[in-house]
């Protein structure tokens, strides 16, 4: 299955939260994500050699296990840097015996901040 397309909008200098949840196709019921690992990146370009943000699940992806949840969120600090343009990212979820599903991607519209 492909991954789903959701496009996000970054506030800069605010702190970003984007809760979702993965639910069997068709049946409506969460996927269980216990053992499952996660991975996001942030680029200008899929060509970049180094992401402006790298998150897992030990740092901004929280999996919430037989719920299938998963709440992403990125600190004020590192909203902050981000550049004023659109972006894009992906994330993917990591079974224990190593299977990525590329969950979600798009783009990433990026505000900038006034006060700082």
């Amino acid at each position: 299955m492909p991954a789903s397309t959701l496009n996000l909008a970054i506030e800069q200098g605010a702190t970003f939260e984007q809760p979702l949840t993965w639910l069997v196709s068709g049946g409506g019921e969460p996927v269980d994500l216990t053992g499952y690992t996660a991975r996001m990146q942030i680029r200008k370009k899929y060509t970049d050699t180094e992401p402006l943000v790298s998150l897992t699940d030990e740092d901004g992806i929280e999996l919430g296990g037989t719920d299938g949840t998963i709440n992403i969120t990125i600190s004020a600090e590192r909203t902050a840097m981000l550049p004023v343009k659109a972006l894009l990212y992906d994330l993917e979820l990591v079974r224990e015996d190593g299977h990525v599903r590329r969950f979600v991607m798009g783009s990433i519209s990026v505000s900038a901040e006034v006060t700082k």
